[in-house]
């Protein structure tokens, strides 16, 4: 049995993970192997599954030394983005669901997330600060524009005049600014618009529902003439396969208007290390040994390494070298400075129903 292949139960047309890899807290494994009976075409497409979740509580905070933000929010769990080397998807396996193939195709939306998130603004106690979006999945992935749970989430906190930043590879955040632009020329926005390569071919292999890169080059353009401070975000750099594009991709950016960049280096915690190795295998095997030794000498030997200080940019003399290139490049295009820190200092509880009013 173990030289048969698995067998599959769905055609998988635009999904970048081959595989739905073991829950790791379930007990049992099963698997199904194929004894060929079972053409790949007569077998029905996998279609996305949306489930509303009533969230009890909408901020997430952190206290990761390697984060600029120690809050965010999350209107989605899962992310048909689809990306093969997301990071979130090891979080998938807390709600009994894969981080494979479970992860693009089984969502959770939080219908009521821009109701919470009023309620936890109104608390007394509750100070503001940033607020970050899009750190773990996107807001903006395909389901957003029916559901527009994030267009909630942004009024609210247009309401409170609450800072926010946002980070994205999603177009169609390009709807809301009629909310982001009045919001950042008070000082409380800002985006950040990730562009992993300029190749729509290997885009569309690693990121398959994410929109083509020369898109969301238009959307940067679009939020900046909204006069919306945008940094491209070359993330992940992924050695021997995009890691030569860092330049270029700086550079058209800034034509774009970006106004600052970040980087950081691929990282595969988890079950994200198989599924990277299987669709190397599939989609560039002649570059997949190249590809995982880079990853390994950047991670101490490890396909992943989760110390503080170094998973997202890696250790070693290439990643150095990595590092040296993305310093000259964004002085040059003048992307190295930081954006200026959000205002908190506007925040304000709007008048509810019942409240009294002030006399002055």
């Amino acid at each position: 049995m173990d030289d048969l292949p698995l067998q599959k139960s769905h055609r998988t047309p635009g999904r970048a993970a081959g595989s739905n890899p073991d829950v790791r807290f379930d007990k049992l494994h099963a698997e199904a192997v194929d004894d060929g009976w079972a053409p790949d075409e007569d077998l029905p497409v996998l279609r996305t599954e949306v489930t509303d979740e009533i969230a009890r509580s909408i901020i997430s905070r952190n206290t990761s030394p390697d984060l600029s933000f120690d809050r965010s929010i999350n209107p989605y769990r899962g992310c048909e983005h689809g990306c093969i080397y997301c990071f979130a998807r090891p979080s998938h396996a807390y709600l009994g669901l894969s981080p494979g193939l479970d992860f693009e195709t089984k969502l959770l939306a939080r219908p009521n997330a821009g109701a919470q998130l009023r309620k936890e603004l109104s608390n007394a106690r509750y100070v503001p600060k940033m607020l970050a979006i899009g750190t773990n999945t996107d807001p903006y992935q395909p389901i957003e524009k029916k559901r527009k749970i994030m267009r909630d989430v942004l009024g609210v906190l247009r309401d409170f005049n609450h800072p926010v930043g946002i980070v994205t590879k999603g177009t169609l955040i390009e709807r809301d600014v009629d909310i982001l632009g009045p919001m950042a020329a008070q000082g409380l926005v800002r985006v950040g618009v990730s562009i992993t390569t300029l190749d729509p071919n290997v885009s569309r292999a690693m990121e398959p529902r994410v929109p083509m890169p020369a898109a969301r080059l238009r959307t940067i353009r679009r939020l900046t003439d909204a006069g919306i401070p945008v940094r491209v975000m070359v993330s992940p750099v992924i050695p021997a396969l995009t890691d030569h594009e860092v330049e270029k991709i700086l550079e058209v950016a800034q034509g774009a208007g970006a106004v600052a960049a970040s980087s950081i280096m691929l990282r595969l915690p988890r079950e994200v290390a198989g599924l990277f190795r299987d669709w190397l295998a599939e989609h560039y095997p002649e570059r997949a040994a190249r590809v995982m030794g880079r990853v390994r000498e950047l991670h101490g030997g490890k396909d992943y390494d989760p110390n503080f200080g170094t998973r997202m940019v890696g250790q070693g003399e290439w990643a150095a070298v990595m590092k040296q290139r993305f310093g000259l490049a964004t002085r040059k295009l003048g992307l190295d400075r930081s954006l200026p820190s959000l205002r908190t200092d506007l925040f304000e509880r709007p008048a509810q129903t019942g409240d009294q009013l002030s006399l002055f």
